[in-house]
């Protein structure tokens, strides 16, 4: 009886990768985490986690890492690292990545990819996803790209709204949108290495109906005493900002256009998909008070 194969994991040492590990450990799969050279792997290696060396940048060091998989699943995104090497990580990086599973014989990649990424070619970090999944595809790699909306979890990066009172936000208050909870993401994605999925088949992932920030706010002040409010930077000043800056800070040009694209009203997932292949999609009020309740509320 052979033992069973890993499934590697890059983007392991970041937030949503932290907690796709961790999912695959709670089915009994074995993991290997790609881990750039002088990054610490200790909390991985204290989990059993198999740690193989290499860069997105460094194609030879992503076959190694490919070599004897029974799945990758890949959460790295540079535009969230906002450092010099972040348009390489998502240009280049992603097209090493492509080449290096075509040459590793991968059975199934499951690339986090990011939703209506295919009708914003004016949003580069969704363009750059649309592009990686159009490379896998070009290469015949066996692929499935999962698309989550907006992760709702960001709205605690200023803090607890709950106990604050307000949620920081920037564009339209109105606008309805998709969005998901981080940690029901790493369970789709960890489901999606042994889903009966078609190859090259892009899952929408998002909450049973699209809502608004203002919409959200609503629903998250039923956890709390107080009276949630929504102060958000107008889109037009963004705009402005991402102009100014763009040169500089790449991060706020791309932040504007983003902000452009909710305002349309058009990101919104169908989660048919995603209720085939998952299960029950979650209501916004479940996954609110389930966010709610993580943080003490």
């Amino acid at each position: 009886m052979t033992e069973e194969q890993p499934v590697l994991v890059v983007g392991a040492t970041g937030y949503l990768g932290g907690q796709v590990v961790d999912e695959l450990l709670s089915r009994g799969k074995r993991v290997r985490a790609l881990v750039r050279p002088k990054s610490d792997a200790g909390k991985l290696e204290a989990k059993g986690v198999e740690i193989a060396r290499g860069d997105m940048l460094d194609a030879g060091s992503l076959v190694t890492a490919m070599t004897g998989v029974a799945a990758v699943i890949s959460t790295a995104a540079g535009y969230t690292r906002n450092d010099r090497n972040a348009e390489a990580i998502d240009t280049f990086g992603y097209a090493n990545f492509a080449v290096a599973a075509n040459l590793a014989g991968v059975p199934r990649v499951v690339l986090i990819s990011i939703l209506t990424c295919d009708q914003t070619p004016h949003v580069p970090h969704f363009w750059h996803k649309k592009l990686a999944e159009d490379k896998l595809e070009e290469l015949g790699v066996p692929f499935v790209a999962i698309r989550p909306g907006a992760f709702f979890d960001m709205v605690t990066q200023m803090g607890d709204p709950f106990e604050k009172g307000r949620i920081m936000w920037f564009g339209s208050k109105g606008a309805p949108l998709s969005f998901v909870l981080t940690s029901d993401l790493a369970g789709y994605l960890a489901d999606a290495v042994d889903a009966d999925v078609a190859e090259g088949e892009r899952v929408d992932i998002g909450w049973s109906r699209p809502v608004s920030i203002l919409e959200a706010a609503k629903l998250a002040s039923v956890h709390t005493d107080k009276d949630i409010k929504v102060m958000s930077m107008p889109t037009s000043v963004l705009r402005v900002v991402g102009k100014i800056t763009g040169r500089f800070m790449p991060l706020m040009k791309d932040m504007a256009a983003m902000a452009t694209w909710f305002d349309t009203g058009r990101y919104v997932a169908d989660t048919s998909s995603q209720a085939r292949l998952f299960g029950p999609v979650p209501t916004p009020e479940d996954a609110i008070a389930r966010l709610a309740a993580r943080m003490g509320h």
